[in-house]
C-alpha cells in the first residue's frame, strides 16, 4: 500500500521521514506562491490569439452560410432557381439601408414646460402647458418591404390557382398580427417575432390541404400570407396610431432584411 505523506513547507528541507524532500524554502518559495504557479499553469490558451480570431471568423462565416442557405432553400421551394434566390437575397441586403419616403403625418402633443417669472426680486418657476406639433415621416424600406411585396405579386401571378388560397391566408395572418401588435412610443409598432410566421404556416397548411391542388400552393400561401398579412396587420392597419407615437420616422420594413415582414414569409415557407 502506498502511503501519502504531506510535505512541511515551513521547514527548509522537510521533516525526516517525508517521502519527498525539496529545498523549497531555501529557494524563496512559499505555499501561496506554489499554488499561484500551479493555477497559472492550469489556465492557459491552447492556441494563439491569431488562431482564436481565425476560428471565430470561421464560425461566423459558417453561421452566415447556414443562414443564407436556409433563405435560398425557402426561395427555391417557391420555384425560384438558386441564382434567382441569391439575386433576391443580394437585392434585399443592398436595399436594407434604403428608405423611400411616402408621406408625413402630423400630431399635436401636449407638453408641460417650465416658465420663469420674476416678481419683487424673486424668481418663480411656473409650469406651462403647450402644444407641440410632431412630424412623422412614413417611408417604405426597399429590402424589408418593397422586394417581399414584389415577390408576393410575382408568385400570385405565376400561380393563379393558388391566389385565392394565398389571399385567404393573408387575411388570417393580418387578423392575428393586428391582434398581437403593440404600439411603443418613440419606436413604432412591435409584434412578437414568432407569432406571424406560425400563423402563416398554420393557415397555409390548413387552407392548401382543403382547397389547393398544386404542391407549390402551400409554399406560395405561406410566403404571400406571411408577407402581406404582416404588412397589413402590423403596419397598414396601425397607421392611425403612428402619428401619436412620437417617432420621427416610421419605416415599413424598416429593419431591412431582418425585419418581421421579410422573415415572416421566409420562416413560414421553411416551416411548411
Amino acid at each position: 500500500m502506498t502511503q501519502l505523506s504531506y510535505l512541511n513547507l515551513e521547514e527548509p528541507f522537510g521533516r525526516e521521514g517525508d517521502d519527498l524532500v525539496l529545498p523549497l524554502a531555501t529557494k524563496g518559495y512559499t505555499p501561496k506562491g506554489i499554488l499561484d504557479t500551479m493555477n497559472h499553469r492550469m489556465i492557459y490558451l491552447p492556441f494563439g490569439i491569431l488562431a482564436i480570431l481565425l476560428l471565430a471568423l470561421l464560425l461566423w462565416a459558417s453561421v452566415a452560410l447556414l443562414f443564407f442557405g436556409a433563405l435560398s432553400t425557402a426561395f427555391t421551394r417557391m420555384g425560384f432557381s438558386w441564382s434567382d434566390a441569391l439575386l433576391l437575397l443580394a437585392a434585399s441586403l443592398v436595399g436594407a439601408g434604403m428608405n423611400i419616403p411616402l408621406f408625413t403625418l402630423e400630431s399635436k402633443v401636449p407638453v408641460v414646460r417650465e416658465a420663469f417669472v420674476r416678481s419683487f426680486g424673486m424668481v418663480y418657476r411656473v409650469p406651462v402647458m403647450k402644444t407641440v406639433t410632431n412630424e412623422t415621416t412614413v417611408a417604405v424600406n426597399v429590402g424589408g418591404a418593397l422586394i417581399p411585396v414584389l415577390v408576393s405579386a410575382y408568385l400570385l401571378l405565376s400561380y393563379p390557382t393558388a391566389a385565392a388560397v394565398a389571399l385567404g391566408g393573408t387575411a388570417i395572418v393580418a387578423l392575428v398580427t393586428y391582434t398581437v401588435a403593440r404600439p411603443i412610443r418613440g419606436l413604432g409598432i412591435a409584434t412578437p417575432i414568432f407569432i406571424p410566421p406560425l400563423a402563416a404556416a398554420a393557415s397555409a397548411l390548413l387552407l392548401t390541404a382543403a382547397f389547393s391542388p398544386i404542391p407549390e400552393g402551400r409554399f406560395v400561401t405561406a410566403y404571400v400570407g406571411g408577407v402581406l398579412g404582416t404588412l397589413i396587420g402590423a403596419d397598414l392597419l396601425n397607421l392611425p396610431r403612428i402619428s401619436d407615437l412620437g417617432a420621427p420616422v416610421a419605416s415599413i420594413g424598416g429593419a431591412g432584411t431582418f425585419d418581421g415582414i421579410f422573415l415572416t414569409g421566409v420562416i413560414a415557407v421553411l416551416i411548411v
